[in-house]
């Protein structure tokens, strides 16, 4: 099976009818795709009675693509508003259970920063954070070069094979150390996830510029660089079960005609979508 979205629900303004309230958009995209990644769950973590709301707005077969929680993942540049680490690694985990309850969570997404490096200390750190998740499916993204290096690439795949890390495989400028080449090696036979952040490599580290996350993300595929994109997917389809595929180069609107072109590419026709709502015309 290969799901296919975007990051989010909220800004893709193609895909709503004018006037439509946000507490409605999500059930709106889910007659468009059937899977998302939910980014809220980074900034701060999430009511349980919020997420129950996110699943009982979407069809059944729906996955969500968990993004976890900044302060589990040295994002967060203050102190984290938890008494230890474990009491906010609990909190996260009895966060994301109606996920779990009704067979919707895809995968949580463990992104590293860009600061995080192949140390010692990191490899004891995502130990720590990998038997803290359990049995619960969990995808690790680097946003450091140094993990894919000669010297430690093939470390740190069979790192991720053993201690049953999902391999995120990112599409992303390569524009120095904060930033890691597309690595097609799936480390988990049941489910990869790819993420397609866009090629601005001139925006990409452009963190004093106070619309850098907007630049960052600022590009449009063009149908070459999809059709290249369609190769490695049938190869990574002999190799792992379950691909999920998500669009995150939504600074220009892209993301969901990306989405939908790669789906068409393809040759996807999922049956299974919400239904999606009539317009006044229809």
């Amino acid at each position: 099976m290969i799901y296919v979205g975007v990051t989010g629900w909220g800004d893709h303004s193609s895909l709503y009818e004018m006037g439509v309230p946000a507490r409605d958009k999500l059930a709106v995209y889910a007659g468009h795709f059937p899977t998302v990644e939910v980014d809220a769950s980074f900034y701060a973590i999430q009511p349980k009675t919020t997420v129950e709301k996110w699943v009982a707005d979407t069809p059944d077969s729906f996955q969500f693509v968990v993004k976890a929680y900044q302060g589990m993942t040295g994002h967060m540049r203050n102190e984290i508003p938890f008494d230890s680490k474990d009491e906010m690694f609990d909190a996260f985990m009895d966060s994301v259970s109606p996920y779990v309850k009704a067979n919707k969570l895809a995968m949580i997404l463990f992104q590293m920063p860009p600061w995080f490096n192949c140390t010692k200390e990191n490899v004891n750190y995502l130990r720590y954070s990998r038997e803290k998740f359990g049995d619960l499916p969990v995808t690790l993204e680097f946003r450091n070069q140094s993990w894919f290096t000669p010297q430690w690439y093939d470390k740190t795949l069979m790192f991720m094979e053993k201690e049953k890390w999902i391999h995120g495989i990112c599409d992303e400028p390569q524009a120095g150390e904060g930033s890691v080449p597309t690595v097609l090696h799936p480390t988990s036979a049941e489910k990869t996830l790819i993420r397609f952040h866009g090629r601005n490599v001139h925006g990409w580290n452009k963190s004093g510029d106070p619309n850098w996350r907007k630049i960052r993300f600022l590009y449009r595929y063009n149908h070459q660089e999809l059709l290249e994109w369609k190769q490695h997917i049938e190869a990574l389809k002999r190799k792992t079960k379950n691909i999920y595929i998500v669009f995150n180069n939504n600074s220009g609107g892209d993301a969901v005609d990306n989405a939908k072109e790669l789906i068409s590419l393809l040759d996807i026709q999922y049956t299974d979508l919400a239904p999606k709502q009539l317009n006044l015309f229809d």
